[in-house]
């Protein structure tokens, strides 16, 4: 699943949800040449990983079931059947090769391809005669030759004269199995669905699968065709970019309610801005969410909404919900062991991952962003000290000096200046203070000033570092 998938499951599911309805997953497998083995199960880890749960589906069940095609079988057998009876459905004995021509001869005369509806025509004695001989055949929907019109939920009054450019379309394929246009309309009326949205390339179909309906006198959905989400730089999203599927958005470390609001940032849909609302989530994306509001034409990824959405979502979890704070922390700590992993000295103390995230928050997209270069000396804590130019009593009596909170505020600015202070009053070199003090706090030739450094540890954790390195010899 990539991000225009994952925005076309979270419309239906807002959509339903905000109006008491049924969000329902189907898997449509009849095109038995493209399956892919597990696919379905991937798909279905995804939306429960995205949030969006079906409320009936092959792992839920429900009243409308089965909910995979294939094991719908006999349910299309029986419909087609109906229409063949009604003279609305044909048996169509073309070849390939003929069908081929007749594309090639169109193209040729710069016509719009289609089947010349030839076997229409067959009468019931060659029909038979062939069948007769178990010459391979389809079954086609005759179409009716008017203007056929519907009314998009989002684009308004749709009219499209569908026999002109299209010849009778093949609803039961040579293998028997029903083709998307027709096993959708016939589960669509069986499992009573009342409101369809999907992508804008299928609202050509529309008009197909409308026919089909009023074939069997049935009543169709309401349908809403949903504008492309394209890349920023106006191309459309492919299944083949490895950026815009999901599973690399979750390798990456974004949260699956980040997600959710970054593709709600372009093309409307809500009746207010949701920057507004701190801390997005899915039951506010409901309670706003408003089809009227999605913006007719396509609309582009603001790539650089997506860490912005993910600092905003682990803030959030970070003050406002204990168990997911709890859940944070503990991501933390397996991030920094399995980065390192070699490393058998790590200061991974929760209440010290807890306020390294707090001061973090606003400073990070992911959790990953804690973890590695400058911000290794958050963890690894020193082995000895390897600069000794400074004695330990003065790193003691250092250490006593900033434990005041009268002396000192705890903030990088006033720290640097605290230090210069400090050095003058025991006639010290200021850098050669500072490099003793990177010594004792990191260990690391890089990252950030000592400031900073002791601004991002925190009074109590710089303290515990110099007092340590005051005691080793």
């Amino acid at each position: 699943m990539h991000l225009g998938g994952l925005r076309t499951a979270l419309f239906n599911y807002l959509y339903a949800k905000s109006h008491g309805g049924k969000f329902i997953l189907r898997i449509e497998d009849t095109d038995q040449e493209r399956l892919v083995e597990g696919a379905s199960e991937q798909l279905y880890k995804e939306l429960k990983w995205a949030g969006i749960e079906p409320d009936e589906s092959p792992w839920h069940g429900g009243p409308y079931g089965p909910y995979v095609q294939s094991l719908r079988y006999e349910i299309y057998k029986q419909e087609v059947r109906k229409l063949m009876e009604d003279g609305r459905a044909y048996h169509c004995f073309c070849s390939e090769r003929r069908l081929d021509l007749l594309r090639k001869e169109a193209l040729r005369m710069r016509q719009i391809p289609k089947y010349d509806n030839k076997c229409r025509h067959m009468t019931p004695g060659q029909i038979a005669e062939r069948l007769a001989k178990n010459d391979k055949f389809v079954i086609r929907f005759k179409l009716e030759s008017k203007a056929d019109e519907f009314q998009d939920m989002i684009f308004g009054k749709i009219v499209y004269f569908l026999a002109q450019n299209e010849g009778d379309p093949v609803i039961i394929k040579s293998d028997g199995y029903p083709t998307y246009h027709f096993a959708n309309v016939v589960d669509d009326h069986y499992m009573k669905i009342t409101h369809v949205l999907r992508g804008l390339e299928w609202q050509i179909s529309t008009p197909k699968h409308i026919q089909i309906f009023h074939a069997f006198g049935w009543r169709p959905p309401q349908y809403a065709h949903l504008p492309l989400v394209m890349n920023a730089n106006g191309s459309k999203l492919s299944k083949r970019q490895k950026d815009v599927q999901l599973d690399h958005y979750r390798k990456m470390g974004i949260f699956p309610q980040a997600l959710l609001n970054f593709i709600t940032q372009s093309g409307g849909g809500f009746d207010r801005n949701l920057n507004d609302i701190q801390g997005t989530q899915l039951s506010d994306l409901i309670q706003h969410f408003d089809i009227k509001k999605i913006n007719a034409h396509s609309s582009r990824l603001n790539p650089d909404l997506l860490l912005q959405c993910n600092r905003e979502e682990i803030e959030y979890q970070l003050k406002n919900c204990p168990e997911r704070a709890k859940a944070l922390v503990e991501e933390v700590i397996r991030l920094v062991r399995e980065e390192y992993a070699e490393e058998n000295s790590l200061d991974l103390n929760e209440k010290h991952v807890r306020e390294v995230l707090e001061w973090a928050v606003s400073r990070i997209g992911t959790l990953s962003d804690l973890i590695r270069g400058k911000l290794a000396f958050l963890w690894i804590l020193p082995k000895g000290r390897k600069d000794k130019t400074i004695h330990n009593s003065v790193l003691e009596t250092l250490a006593n000096s900033l434990s005041d909170e009268t002396k000192v505020q705890f903030e990088k600015t006033d720290l640097k200046q605290f230090l210069r202070d400090f050095a003058n009053q025991h006639q010290l070199a200021f850098d050669q203070l500072m490099k003793a003090l990177r010594s004792c706090l990191s260990g690391l030739h890089e990252g950030p000033g000592v400031g900073e450094m002791m601004d991002i540890l925190g009074r109590t954790k710089t303290i515990e570092r110099i007092r340590l390195a005051a005691k080793r010899k």
